[in-house]
Order: structure tokens, then sequence, then C-alpha cells
């Protein structure tokens, strides 16, 4: 039997989205799936040696918020300026009080497991990236690489 293959694409740089590729990918790579992320327009944010990631209860509805906050206080109120700092501190001391790994520990667990960490070069391209911004180890490719991979997965996911 060949071995299982899952592809994911990663969209978002955000706190809160860092986590599902990193856990996905490092779950997969742990009980035998080659895997293969491919990180595209923000998520390249996700492979910057200085992440400075952040959450935004703004256009999130579905985020908790502290104190029953999302009960009484409006969503509007989440633009306030300093709030975005705020709540992704609380957010990383509840990951932290609750053992969760950090997503830099999460990504080089991925390193370690030989997950394929792909750059969009498109992306990298557009926005004027350098590759020294980057972590060591990952690779640069376009969507056609990405496509020949997925193409053969048994597993393929839109993050």
């Amino acid at each position: 039997m060949s071995e299982k293959k899952l592809a994911l694409i990663a969209t978002k740089g955000t706190l809160d989205w860092a986590y599902p590729p990193f856990i996905l990918a490092s779950t997969a790579a742990a009980i035998g799936y080659e895997v293969q992320i491919f990180f595209t327009f923000y998520g390249l944010q996700l492979l910057k040696k200085d992440m400075n990631l952040k959450v935004s209860p703004l256009g999130n509805p579905g985020m908790p918020m502290p104190m029953g906050m999302d009960k009484w206080f409006p969503t509007i109120g989440t633009a306030i300026p300093g709030m975005e700092a705020m709540m992704s501190s609380m957010m990383k001391s509840k990951m932290k009080s609750k053992g969760v790994a950090s997503v830099a520990e999460l990504r080089d667990l991925c390193q370690e497991a030989d997950v394929k960490l792909i750059a969009c070069q498109m992306t990298v391209d557009l926005f004027d990236m350098q590759p020294s911004e980057f972590i060591d180890g990952i690779d640069y490719a376009g969507a056609a690489t990405f496509f020949e991979f997925a193409g053969e997965s048994d597993v393929n996911l839109f993050i």
C-alpha cells in the first residue's frame, strides 16, 4: 500500500488561523502521511522568521469573548485602538495556560516531521518579500507544484 498524502493550502496569517494547518500537518505526518503545505497570500506570514501574529475579533463573530463580552459588547467596539493587541495577548495567554504549543513550536514540529513547507513564489514576488525574511528549509514554487502533489493526494484542504 502506498503512503497516504495530505495537501494543504494556507491563506491566512492571523494567530487563530495559524494553528489549523500546522496541527493538521503535524498530526498527519505523525500517522504516516506525506504532507505538503502551500502558503500563499497572507499565509506567508506563517513562514516568516519574525511571526508577530495577531488575532482580530473584528469580522470574526464566532470568536468567544472573555467575560461574556460577546453578549454585551458591540462587535464594532472591537475596532477600538488597542483591542486587537489586547485580544491577541489574551489568546496567547489562554493557549499557554491550556498547554497548547505555540505556532513556532508547531511549525518546528512540522519541519522535524518532514512536512514540506512551500512559499508561493508569485505571492512572494507580488508583495516584494525577500527570502531573508523567511525561515530556513522552505521551498519556493508556484501553483503548478501544488497541483502536481494535490492531484495525487488522498486529502486536500484549503485553510
